[in-house]
This record gives C-alpha cells, structure tokens and sequence, in this order.
C-alpha cells in the first residue's frame, strides 16, 4: 500500500504515443509530458489479398 500511495503523491511523467491532441491537452496542463509520433504501418492491398485467401 505504501508503494502506491508514494506513486499517487509523486509528479506524473508521461510518455504519449501516437494521438498528438493527447500530448496537447497534457501541454496546457503543465504536466511533464514527451510526445512520440507514431502510428501503426499502413496495411497494403496484398497484405489484404491475402488475408481474404487465407479465409476462404
């Protein structure tokens, strides 16, 4: 318990990943915050052939 009370009392650190309205709304917050821009790698037209091969 003493554990998370010490995390509840100390200053938040944060990593956003992805969504940059998050990290903005951190920003105007003045909470420590480091954005990372990420996003998921696009998913191409043979990737999708095949999965619909792989169904039938």
């Amino acid at each position: 318990m003493e554990k998370i009370l010490k995390l509840f009392n100390s200053e938040l650190k944060i990593i956003n990943i992805g969504l940059e309205i998050f990290y903005r709304d951190l920003k105007q917050q003045r909470i420590k915050v480091i954005h990372v821009n990420w996003q998921p790698s696009p998913v191409t037209e043979k990737d999708l052939e095949d999965a619909l091969r792989r169904l039938t």
